[in-house]
């Protein structure tokens, strides 16, 4: 395997120093040795991926020097309009290197939302034409450093590492957090207590998987819409839903990298004014189903920007306690309302996944609004 931080010197050499984009499991380690060891003005976890390419992009205005974008291969359909509109060769002619975890690899056993878009990576890059390698644990990254280093000489414009799984060895990021005592699961329990037979909304990542592991725990029937994929785009999901069934209870189990990855959703939240939504953040300030890499969670003002967006109320809960008191209140107040429950990053060594199908998660959704 290869040593994440042979891969940042073999990339430092060829002269590319600045590291933005948003965490990937498969490149955990990668980012956990760029966070621990770069200094934040050379490294910035961006909000959502096209983020990350239009700050690449900034940088190479105002320095002349390409960036280093690393992704998971599902956050190419947010780089694609900055890509094609902004740093294409034919357009403004932007170097950067983009480093893309390989989830659903062909041939390699991956969750359902990841199979499509392993298999049609490599095509995207070709339709996008993106001159790329791939990244193994045989590679040589100097090898491959150097035919970066020429392929951005030679386009002024992308290129591409695509990364296998396996291909960096492990590295453990030396971040502490005091900002919560409370674990998600533990919050997620006193949470399906309390919502009864609201419709619930789960977003992507371990969330969903301890939803669906504590209904069977309780021995209710699944009936949670699990949100597997489409990370960021959760509480325009339960929006959606929230219009469709005014009657009905709305719980929206969001996480802060999803909102903050597409944050525009809430003042459209608000607007709208559905009094049945209720917006739960989970809040432990990391990308923690991918590696617990930081969000910068912990210093936003969660309560402003809510308000703000038009949302009618905001709670903030620490303990089991503050989360039922919090509840009750809200459970009084016409929506839509948010619910930050601030929580620590990790979770149970025997997590299991859901052993039900997406189609099926959907009937199953589907059913329970309406029996």
């Amino acid at each position: 395997m290869i040593a994440p931080e042979n891969f940042v010197l073999a990339l430092k050499k060829v002269g590319l120093n600045f590291f933005t984009g948003v965490p990937d499991s498969l490149l955990k380690s990668f980012c956990a040795y760029v966070d621990d060891h770069l200094p934040s003005g050379q490294h910035i976890t961006a909000a959502n991926e096209g983020n990350a390419v239009a700050i690449a992009s900034g940088y190479h205005l105002a320095t002349g020097k390409s960036a280093v974008v690393y992704m998971q291969n599902s956050g190419l359909g947010n780089t694609i309009n900055p890509l094609t509109s902004l740093a294409d060769k034919e357009v403004y002619q932007i170097p950067m290197l983009l480093v893309i975890g390989w989830r659903g690899e062909p041939g390699l056993a991956d969750e359902p939302q990841h199979v499509k878009q392993g298999r049609i990576t490599l095509q995207q890059l070709d339709l996008l034409e993106i001159p790329y390698q791939v990244l193994s644990d045989q590679s040589n990254v100097y090898d491959i450093a150097n035919w970066v280093q020429e392929q951005l000489a030679t386009t002024g414009a992308p290129v591409a590492i695509v990364v296998k799984k396996n291909t960096f060895a492990s590295y453990k990021s030396s971040r502490n957090s005091d900002f919560a005592t409370m674990s998600r699961e533990e919050a997620l329990a006193q949470i399906l207590e309390l919502a009864g037979e609201a419709l619930v909304v789960s977003t992507t990542g371990k969330t969903s998987r301890e939803v669906f592991e504590l209904r069977k725990i309780r021995q209710e029937v699944q009936r949670d819409f699990l949100t597997v994929g489409s990370m960021g785009h959760t509480s325009s999901i339960a929006l959606g839903i929230a219009l469709g069934q005014p009657l009905k209870k709305v719980v929206c189990l969001d996480g802060d990298g999803s909102m903050l990855m597409h944050m525009g959703a809430l003042p459209i939240i608000g607007s709208l004014k559905p009094d049945n939504f209720l917006h739960v953040l989970l809040n432990n300030a990391s990308h923690e189903s991918v590696g617990g890499q930081p969000t910068v969670a912990d210093r936003t003002n969660f309560k402003s920007i809510a308000l703000a967006s038009g949302y009618t109320q905001y709670a903030v809960a620490t303990t089991v306690q503050e989360l039922k008191t919090a509840w009750t209140w809200l459970a009084e107040c016409k929506g839509p309302t948010m619910l930050e429950v601030r929580i620590i990053p990790g979770s149970r060594t025997d997590l299991g996944r859901p052993t039900t199908t997406p189609i099926e998660n959907k009937h199953a959704f589907m059913a329970w609004i309406q029996r």
